[in-house]
């Protein structure tokens, strides 16, 4: 079959969608490559991984979001061989458009189970898992793809590489207005029963067009971008950063590499009742990508339960009730430079009430960079978003918008210590109450929500 082949379009089928009403399929590719059990594996990873603990109603699956970011990109290619075709002296070449809706559905296909918390642990990586997943012969993604041609695997791998060699596709599936996050902010806005996520879709392709080098926008179209931009930050500032989503993250980032702790020295998961085979080619670093896709959410969960009923190890135990059970770590705000010796003093009164310090404190960072123009000389540089004036002229968008230029360039987030939430909120677990004076210390560099310095009066009394 070749690329052309594979192009044609067969009875459009659909799929019901809450964010876009209908996903329309139009390839047989494409619904081969939804029916994969790669791809099926997504139905069971959340989108949003520990956030269904903050916003109960985040339950959708990366499954979703991988459809609505396809059907994202179908739209654009149809608005793009409409009004920019080659063959009628526009920009855009609608060969691409296969290679296109390919990249956009698989592009999620590596994740793990709680992605980045896994990926931490474990030193996996999504982005080179999907490329393995469709470079693999192993896999049926690729024996679908290679069915459209031999080399057909390689160029969908390129695109999610930004190898590509035509920036228009590269940019669709990957720069800072692509088809993945436009649909990641309004999916997860719309189940985590938030707003911030929101923003005109349809103005947004209405106004954005191809050109050689690329995609642009209208400038008349600038206050849809604006929009969009704000709504990201706004979604990273109160959603994904946020707090408890973060101290369950924490949570189960202990809760692993206990797990993995002990299966290295103690080799307890040897016994029946508390073995996690699925895990232990992690543990050990010895892992394939047949080992890689039996994990999904649902496995980690059940290892999770066996080891509040069945481990041996109270730490192991605990932590796996906390998580299970959502019992998540409470933090306080902290300045790396400002408050290092009282990150230390706070960290030490924790220990001295007998915690195990290097399971039940941790210090989490998150900051994001809602937009910056493109820095050759930056580690990752950025795809700057370009308007394009009446007269041809093109003005990159921080340029042209002062509410955009405040946050160009500019880190976004906040440093947190997270500590067991029993030492803020008071409800003390068995002994506790015999180290009230340590309480008192700890309360009092917490209760602002930042750390404070400890009050001179406090250290003397203890």
């Amino acid at each position: 079959m070749s690329i052309a082949e594979a192009s044609k379009r067969i009875p459009e089928k659909v799929f019901r969608d809450p964010v876009h009403d209908y996903i329309h399929v139009q390839h047989q590719v494409i619904m081969d490559l939804i029916n994969s059990k790669e791809m099926q594996r997504l139905r069971r990873i959340k989108q949003m991984g520990t956030a269904s603990y903050t916003f109960h109603g985040a339950e959708h699956s990366r499954f979703s979001h991988s459809l609505g970011v396809y059907e994202i990109a179908r739209k654009i290619c149809d608005k793009f061989v409409r009004n920019y075709a080659v063959e009628d002296g526009g920009a855009w070449d609608d060969s691409e458009r296969l290679v296109v809706l390919c990249a956009a559905l698989l592009h999620d296909i590596g994740h793990g189970p709680f992605s980045h918390t896994f990926e931490n642990i474990f030193n996996t990586d999504h982005e080179t898992m999907t490329r393995e997943i469709i470079l693999s012969e192993a896999t049926e993604v690729n024996q679908i793809l290679r069915g459209v041609s031999a080399n057909f695997p390689r160029q969908v791998a390129s695109v999610i590489d930004k190898t590509y060699p035509n920036p228009q596709v590269v940019q669709l599936i990957s720069s800072q207005i692509d088809a993945d996050r436009m649909d990641y902010l309004l999916r997860d806005s719309y189940f985590s029963g938030t707003n911030y996520g929101n923003f005109d879709l349809s103005r947004i392709l209405r106004v954005m067009h191809p050109y050689k080098d690329g995609i642009r926008f209208d400038y008349n179209g600038m206050h849809a971008v604006e929009d969009y931009i704000t709504s990201r930050y706004q979604m990273y500032m109160q959603v994904y950063f946020h707090p408890v989503s973060r101290g369950m993250e924490t949570l189960l980032h202990h809760l692993l590499k206990r797990a993995q702790e002990i299966f290295l020295t103690k080799n307890e998961f040897t016994s029946r009742d508390t073995h996690a085979s699925f895990l232990e080619p992690f543990f050990t670093q010895d892992w394939t990508l047949e080992d890689y896709l039996r994990l999904d959410d649902g496995v980690l969960q059940t290892y999770f339960q066996h080891w509040i009923f069945y481990a041996e190890d109270p730490v192991l135990r605990d932590l796996a009730d906390r998580f299970v059970n959502r019992k998540p770590f409470k933090s306080v705000t902290y300045n790396e430079v400002e408050n290092q010796e009282d990150v230390k003093v706070l960290i030490d009164l924790v220990g001295k009430l007998g915690y195990d310090i290097q399971y039940y404190v941790a210090m989490n960072s998150r900051f994001d960079l809602p937009y910056d123009f493109y820095r050759p000389s930056a580690e990752k540089p950025r795809t700057q978003i370009e308007l394009v004036e009446k007269n041809g002229h093109m003005v990159e968008l921080s340029k042209a918008s002062s509410l955009i230029a405040a946050f160009t360039g500019q880190q976004r987030g906040d440093e947190r210590l997270f500590l067991p939430n029993e030492l803020f909120y008071g409800k003390n677990r068995d002994n506790i109450t015999l180290f009230e004076p340590i309480l008192r210390q700890i309360h009092a560099m917490t209760k602002t929500g930042k750390i404070t310095p400890l009050d001179e009066n406090l250290v003397d009394e203890f």
